[in-house]
C-alpha cells in the first residue's frame, strides 16, 4: 500500500514542480473530458465514433509518458539515497 502512496505523492510533486509533466497531465485531462462529452450521447455519428477512438490512443500515449517519468524519477531518487 505504501508503494501506491508514494506513487502518488511522487505524481503530485511532479504536478507541483515539473512543467512538462504538468503539459502532460492537462492534455491528459483534456482528452479525458471530450471522452465523458462523446460518452454522454446515446449515439455516436461515425466521425465520433473515430474521434472516440482517437482520443483513447492519445490518452493512453499520455498516459505512459507520465508513467516512464514517474519511473524515471523514482529511479533517480533511489540512485541518490
Amino acid at each position: 500500500m505504501s508503494c501506491v502512496i508514494r506513487e502518488a505523492e511522487l505524481q503530485e510533486q511532479l504536478l507541483k514542480e515539473n512543467a512538462e509533466y504538468r503539459k502532460l497531465a492537462a492534455e491528459h485531462q483534456s482528452y479525458d473530458d471530450q471522452l465523458d462529452d462523446l460518452s454522454n450521447k446515446h449515439f455516436l455519428s461515425e466521425e465520433e465514433q473515430i474521434q472516440e477512438k482517437t482520443l483513447k490512443k492519445k490518452k493512453l500515449v499520455l498516459k505512459d509518458q507520465m508513467y516512464q517519468m514517474v519511473q524515471r524519477i523514482r529511479k533517480q531518487m533511489q540512485a541518490g539515497s
